[in-house]
């Protein structure tokens, strides 16, 4: 998915999005810190904003987009970053069954950030978790977690 999609699905609306605050824009999965202020500063230059009154005008609209309904589950309002390799599953798969038990999956580590999980040669995003005191968790302990949340 494309971030143009994932952030449309998050706001639903093109008014929604240019009105949305840096907070709100991290929330979005694979928004982190830097490019939040820039999508933010690209809706408050004022020539951006000209160019997309003057397309309404002559006669482009955006469609809205259903919003994306977080999914329940034991998991829910838990943000999980993956770093390194997994070696009982891919990251596809990681992230697939995170999605599946209510979990959301980013790719930068953030204040916001509920758990880093880490493979095999971790790198910087656990560097930076640990200076937010984000849990880590390794690839055990992450098997462990996805057990007892069924």
């Amino acid at each position: 998915m494309t971030t143009a999609h994932t952030l449309a699905e998050s706001f639903g609306t093109l008014d929604a999005l240019m009105a949305a605050d840096v907070e709100a824009l991290q929330e979005v999965p694979n928004i982190g810190p830097t490019m939040a202020a820039d999508i933010q500063a690209f809706f408050q230059q004022a020539h951006n904003c000209e160019v997309i009154d003057s397309l309404r005008r002559a006669g482009v609209h955006w469609p809205d987009v259903a919003r994306m309904v977080a999914v329940a589950g034991p998991l829910a309002r838990q943000t999980f970053v993956l770093t390194g390799t997994l070696v009982a599953m891919s990251r596809d798969e990681a992230k697939s069954r995170l999605s599946a038990l209510g979990g959301k999956v980013t790719d930068s580590v953030s204040k916001k950030t509920s758990y880093l999980v880490t493979g095999e040669a971790a790198g910087s995003k656990l560097a930076k978790a640990e200076k937010l005191g984000v849990s880590v968790l390794d690839e055990a302990k992450f098997l462990q977690l996805l057990a007892d949340a069924k």
